[in-house]
């Protein structure tokens, strides 16, 4: 061990999302210490990210925060493939998962819950300063050389402006950039930022109304596999959100038009036939793919939204990006406290990240939507959907695939996990 980690420099964090957070409090949790740079003044409250899964869930059991989350959230525990006359293809259990994760279930809240409980946990480490309005302007490794020249240098001079225009010089001996997917550290090591797009983007169709009471049978996990009409519905805790997509091409403000998105709500719920359905509101976002070629230049680490990008199907990019984080601040923490000589576990645990991304997180999501306009597929699709759901081990196999259980890290188990709360309480 190389002693009380918290007397030396600080490791920045750049970005208080939760990814961000997330990495800040793995790290301050053993014993380092963290500056936390936002450049919003306050914590994101849009709405973005819903979907929490089982695996994440364990890990943010792990830091404290995962009870107090579900209390805020929708606790879901099926999930239902359907069609637009109301026949269920194809359900599964997620009870079936029970022994494989401590949270046998998918919470469905806004990620705007969860960063002020972070926050707060972080907060409460005494190892952590939290600088909101401050934006990153300039890095560069000491010794010279901007970040992206592929040298250490023994850390990071980090160059930040605050709202007020005040500029501060600050050194790291590590900076981890989760500033999302304009990552401005990113553009300041000159590596690759140009996302690709898919054929469609997504609409996305906000109701207060509980669709569960009008449509007999909705799970609030539902996909709705039609030739007609293919959407996803997910019930919130006050509101219900149908997701549709919509062909790259097509005039967005066509389809935003509120006769347009009342008449794609009418077709897509005739369950609730004669029935006000409350739109609360409608937007379109992009679909993109993203991958950085690697996880790092030099002392500068990247996680969540600034080191890849996903289709939205099944809520994997958030979910993943926690992951990163979890696993890039044990992987650095270990490092700084001495615990790993050098730096190939961390390297290992960055390439591993990313593998996870390239080989499961992105062909997954991508496989959710693949073929949903073909006609020709779909009943071979539904036909393997419910071979899926009739077999106890396929059900098993898809839930965990689906919940990135077999990719995650995993908790920290004993002794490891009583350091990490004596170190949270000190």
């Amino acid at each position: 061990m190389s002693g009380d980690t918290a007397s030396h420099e600080p490791v920045a964090v750049v970005g208080a999302g939760p990814v961000g957070l997330t990495a800040a409090l793995v790290l301050a949790r053993t014993g380092v210490r963290v500056t936390l740079l936002e450049s919003r003044e306050s914590l994101a409250t849009e709405s973005r990210a819903s979907t929490f899964h089982p695996s994440t869930l364990d890990l943010l059991d792990e830091l404290g925060v995962a009870a107090a989350l579900r209390r805020q959230g929708r606790t879901v525990d099926r999930v239902q493939w359907r069609d637009l006359d109301g026949v269920v293809h194809a359900e599964l259990d997620y009870s079936v998962l029970a022994g494989h994760t401590g949270h046998p279930y998918r919470l469905h809240v806004e990620q705007a819950r969860l960063t002020p409980l972070l926050l707060a946990e972080l907060t409460a480490t005494g190892l952590a300063d939290v600088r909101f309005g401050t934006t990153v302007t300039g890095a560069e490794h000491l010794g010279g050389g901007g970040v992206g020249g592929g040298g250490t240098g023994g850390g990071v001079r980090l160059r930040t402006e605050d709202a007020a225009g005040r500029v501060t010089v600050t050194r790291h001996p590590y900076v981890l950039a989760a500033d999302g997917s304009r990552s401005r550290l990113r553009e300041l090591a000159g590596l690759p930022g140009t996302a690709e797009e898919y054929p469609d983007y997504a609409l996305r169709v906000v109701t207060g109304t509980p669709l569960d009471e009008l449509v007999p049978g909705l799970a609030p996990l539902s996909y709705v596999r039609d030739a007609r009409a293919s959407f996803s519905a997910l019930g919130m805790p006050d509101h219900w959100r149908l997701i549709f997509r919509i062909p790259r091409g097509t005039d967005r403000d066509a389809v935003l038009a509120p006769e347009a998105v009342r008449a794609r709500v009418e077709q897509a719920l005739p369950g609730a036939a004669g029935k006000a359905v409350r739109i609360a509101d409608a937007h379109t976002y992009r679909l993109a793919r993203f991958l950085l070629p690697r996880y790092r230049a030099g002392r500068v680490l990247f996680a969540g939204d600034a080191a890849h990008l996903t289709s939205t199907a099944g809520g994997l990019n958030m979910n993943c990006g926690i992951h990163d984080a979890v696993e890039t601040g044990r992987a650095l923490a270990a490092v700084l406290r001495g615990d790993a000589p050098g730096e190939a576990a961390l390297d290992a645990a960055l390439e591993r990240r990313r593998s996870v991304v390239e080989t499961a997180v992105i062909p997954r999501s991508e496989a959710r939507t693949a073929g949903l306009d073909s006609a020709a597929e779909l009943p071979a699709r539904l036909a393997s959907l419910r071979r899926t759901a009739a077999d106890p081990g396929s059900a098993v196999d898809y839930l965990l695939k689906a919940s990135l259980l077999d990719v995650a890290p995993r908790p920290l188990k004993g002794d490891a996990h009583a350091d990490l709360v004596s170190q949270a309480h000190r």
